[in-house]
C-alpha cells in the first residue's frame, strides 16, 4: 500500500506541474494486440548473451533464498531449486518464441512482498491476469508509459533497497565470519566489480556489471574452496 500511495502521489504531482503528456493515451486505441515476433537464431547474438545465463542462475538462487527468508519457508527444499529452475527455464523458452521479454525472477516483486506481507500465490495469479489484460488494452499501456521516470525511479530505489537489506540480513543470520580473509576478499571483489562498471572484452564479447561479478564470484568461490581443501 505505501508503494501504491507513493506512485499515485508522485503521479498527481507530475500532473499538477504539467510533466505528464496524455496525448499518447488519447491517440491509443482501446484494443491493441501486443507485438509478437518469431525468434531469429544468430550465433554472435547467442554468444553475447550467453554470459547473462550466469547472472540469471545466480540471481534465481539468491532470490529463492531471500524469498524463503521473507516468508519463513525453506523454498530450496519445497518446491525445491530444481523445480524452480525448471519453471524459470520453460517460461523463458516460451517467452522467447513469441518475442516477449525474459521471465526470470525479479527483485521488484520480492521487495513488494517484503513490504506488503502478502505472500499468496492467488494474488500473484490475479496480478498476472491483470498484466495480460492490460497488454491488450492500448490506452492502459499508454497510461502506464506516462508515469514519469523519476516516480518509477523512486519506487525502484525502495524496492531494490529492500532486496539489498534482505541480503544483508541473510549474511547476519548465517553469521558469515568476516574475520576470515577469504570471505572478506570475495565480498569486496564482487561488490566493487558489480557496482564500479568494470568490464572485460573477449573476442568482441563484453562482460560487465552483474555478469562479470557473477562469473568472478563463481571463480573465486571455487578457487578459495579448493585452496582450503588443499591446505587444511
Amino acid at each position: 500500500m505505501p508503494i501504491l500511495i507513493g506512485i499515485i502521489a508522485g503521479y498527481c504531482l507530475s500532473i499538477t506541474f504539467g510533466i505528464v503528456d496524455f496525448t499518447p493515451v488519447v491517440n491509443a486505441s482501446w484494443f491493441e494486440l501486443p507485438s509478437f515476433t518469431t525468434p531469429i537464431f544468430n550465433l554472435t547474438a547467442i554468444l553475447m548473451i550467453l554470459p547473462v545465463g550466469f547472472v540469471v542462475l545466480a540471481e534465481h538462487v539468491g532470490h529463492l533464498i531471500v524469498t524463503g527468508h521473507i516468508i519463513d519457508r525453506d523454498l530450496m527444499q519445497e518446491p525445491g531449486l530444481h523445480r524452480s529452475l525448471l519453471g524459470d527455464g520453460i517460461s523463458n523458452i516460451l517467452s522467447g518464441f513469441v518475442g516477449a521479454t525474459p521471465n526470470t525472477t525479479y527483485g521488484e516483486n520480492i521487495g513488494v512482498m517484503a513490504m506488503t506481507k502478502v505472500f499468496s500465490v492467488y494474488v500473484i495469479g490475479v496480478a498476472a491476469c491483470l498484466a495480460i489484460f492490460i497488454s491488450f488494452c492500448g490506452k492502459a499501456t499508454a497510461m502506464i508509459r506516462t508515469i514519469p521516470t523519476p516516480v518509477m525511479g523512486g519506487v525502484c530505489v525502495l524496492l531494490f533497497g529492500v532486496i539489498a537489506a534482505a541480503g544483508v540480513r541473510i549474511l547476519v543470520e548465517r553469521r558469515v565470519n568476516y574475520s576470515n580473509s577469504s570471505n572478506l576478499l570475495l565480498t569486496a571483489v564482487v561488490l566493487v566489480v558489480g557496482v564500479s562498471g568494470a568490464s572485460i572484452s573477449l573476442s568482441g564479447i563484453e562482460m560487465k556489471g552483474m555478469v562479470l561479478a557473477s562469473i568472478i564470484a563463481a571463480f573465486c568461490g571455487v578457487t578459495f574452496s579448493a585452496a582450503k581443501v588443499r591446505f587444511d
